[in-house]
């Protein structure tokens, strides 16, 4: 059945989905992207306490990396029933994993009272909010690419990109109130705590409305089609079949998910312990510069929509490229206004890769794989980008006491997206309502080409 021939959503059926999605995953990056803030701030000397303040927070990020790699994991196992059952359930059991392991991170004893225990606790949370951030991400873009028409979808989809920006918003404007109005004996003894337990009320939220929401009409067309039909598990189709589409959505993804963390879970290293500066200057950096970047990234969806994925993706690659080095020389000026100009331009920049990316990567594969292809391939760069870019960070800034090797190796992660995506093939207006009886996608597709052509 071709996207065409399906009714087209009320402009009031989309707003609830994309209000739903979006709520659901600023909840979701709440809670995972306050362990990262935490990381950097708290948990060094509450669950790893060393005398080198450095090598403590290098193990703190290495715990925070581990949540990365229970994403694919995750993605996996959600993706799999996600493109079986729906992906409304999965969504729903995705908020109810991540709330709970973040509310019991606010109950957590520390190193000074059980010792060795606390740390094990903590990492074992971390994999839980990791496993179910692996199935959020596919689900909430997913839900509102397939509820959507074709005409629109960057910009709908972009949409809940827009949680990770908000759910950083939220977790460091909480962190920043609390810092701002404790002192830092107090933050440290149960300060800290308070944004862990807000999840609770959070979650509650998210709950309330993820399940106002309808199933994805055209999953369900895809499940009736399917009905006596015995079909490989998606995941061995997508290994079978798109595995060019996977190896596509981690390019896209590599350049961004480094850049988002350095911006973001670095700077705050970077100014507390190498710069010498209080940390309220960075968390209000990040926290102005997420504001900007949470409105922005709708508006590069939208553009996407007039002018294709690939041009709006390279605007953000190869300026990336560039801000790598001009980031760090102003975030040295030590001035709270220049290095919140400085944060702000680099979070815009991401935005050009990041807003139009839900509907590229959705726009890759089948709708029986689309899930699980989604995830995998969006979860897999976490690992090999996301989860180690603070971590990296922090080694080449140990190791050479200058900023210099990290704006390398942001730039050299910048130059991957821009390669990946110069040599993959436009997505935009294709037909999401496709099944695997019509040409296998390839990484990417010309919209001018009716028959699906596949690419080299």
């Amino acid at each position: 059945m071709a996207a065409s021939a399906a009714p087209s959503p009320s402009s009031g059926s989309i707003r609830r989905v994309v209000a739903a999605s979006l709520i659901g995953t600023t909840i979701e990056w709440y809670d995972f992207f306050l362990y990262g803030t935490a990381a950097a701030l708290v948990f060094n000397k509450l669950f790893f306490p060393t005398s080198d303040p450095l090598t403590g927070t290098l193990i703190a990020f290495v715990t925070y990396a581990i949540g990365f790699l229970a994403r694919p994991l995750g993605g996996v196992v959600f993706g799999h029933f996600g493109d079986r059952v729906g992906r409304k359930k999965l969504l729903v059991l995705s908020l109810l994993m991540m709330g709970g392991a973040t509310f019991a991170m606010g109950l957590l004893p520390t190193h000074a009272s059980i010792g060795v225990g606390a740390p094990i606790l903590l990492t074992v949370l971390r994999l839980v909010q990791g496993f179910a951030l692996g199935g959020e991400w596919g689900g909430a873009v997913l839900i509102v690419s397939e509820h959507g028409g074709d005409r629109h979808r960057g910009f709908w989809a972009s949409w809940p990109q827009s949680g990770a920006p908000g759910g950083n918003l939220l977790a460091t404007g909480v962190l920043a109130l609390l810092a701002a109005v404790q002192s830092d004996a107090a933050f440290l003894a149960w300060g800290w705590r308070v944004p862990f337990l807000l999840s609770g009320v959070l979650v509650v939220v998210g709950l309330w409305i993820r399940l106002s929401v309808s199933e994805s009409p055209v999953f369900l067309a895809a499940r009736a089609a399917r009905q006596g039909r015995r079909d490989e598990a998606p995941v061995v189709q997508v290994f079978r079949r798109s595995w060019r589409q996977v190896l596509t959505a981690v390019g896209a993804r590599f350049g961004e998910n480094i850049s988002y963390y350095v911006l973001t879970s670095f700077l705050l290293v970077y100014v507390t312990a190498h710069l010498g500066l209080p940390k309220s200057i960075a968390l209000n950096a990040v926290l102005i510069g997420s504001a900007v970047h949470f409105v922005t990234i709708p508006a590069w969806g939208a553009l996407s929509d007039r002018i294709g994925r690939r041009p709006v993706t390279l605007i953000g690659s190869v300026g990336m490229a560039v801000w790598a080095f001009a980031f760090f020389a102003l975030v040295d000026s030590e001035s709270f206004v220049v290095i919140t100009a400085a944060v702000t331009a680099g979070l815009l920049l991401h935005g050009a890769m990041y807003g139009p990316q839900a509907a590229f990567i959705s726009e890759l594969f089948d709708t029986e794989v689309r899930y699980s292809g989604a995830s995998m391939g969006s979860q897999l760069a976490s690992i090999v980008a996301g989860a180690l870019a603070p971590i990296v960070a922090v080694e080449l800034l140990r190791d050479h006491g200058s900023s210099f090797p990290v704006s390398l190796y942001l730039c050299a992660a910048a130059v991957v997206t821009t390669l990946t995506v110069a040599f993959a093939r436009e997505t935009r207006g294709r037909d999401l309502a496709r099944t695997s009886a019509a040409p296998a996608p390839a990484p990417g597709y010309d919209r001018q080409d009716a028959a699906g052509t596949l690419s080299a």
